[in-house]
């Protein structure tokens, strides 16, 4: 992890820069160290935060996620308001066929995790989700806020 000293005249960044900047010292420091590693039974497994986009209209957000190498049936997404998060993982390489012996292996299982917060409250009943070719697609529509009834005075 790199640590930046933070002073008020970075306070003012925006927070794509802060994001992109955050994803350059991440994916550097897994070009140089090799990705981050969870032990999960058998072998371990690499931790990712997936690249996304995020589009918007105005009935709601398109988001599109890639997650290379993932069941549908391995993907999990929950809403909390705002709050999107997603989580997959690539099932296990162990592919071998008996009196085989895996001599190298670069394959390994992945674990997919993100999440953003997005600037509208999400209606859970009305969003979908398409997992095509390795990418998750999220149709999100945005909450309708409540109109505003009179009320008659007796």
């Amino acid at each position: 992890m790199f640590l930046m000293p933070v002073s008020s005249r970075h306070a003012t960044l925006s927070p794509e820069f802060s994001r992109a900047v955050d994803r350059l010292f991440d994916d550097t420091f897994d070009r140089f160290f090799g990705s981050r590693q969870q032990e999960g039974g058998d072998a371990a497994v690499a931790q990712r935060s997936p690249a996304l986009d995020v589009a918007e209209n105005d009935a709601g957000y398109t988001v599109t996620i890639d997650l290379p190498g993932v069941a549908k049936e391995d993907v999990k997404v929950s809403i909390d308001g705002r709050r999107v998060n997603v989580e997959a993982q690539t099932r296990s390489t162990q592919d071998k066929k008996e009196g085989e012996r895996v001599i190298y292996r670069e394959r390994s299982v992945s674990s997919y995790s993100r999440s953003f917060t997005l600037p509208v409250e999400i209606d859970q009943g009305a969003c979908q989700a398409k997992l095509e070719h390795g990418v998750l697609t999220l149709s999100l529509a945005k909450k309708v806020a409540p109109t505003a009834t009179q009320l008659t005075v007796s």
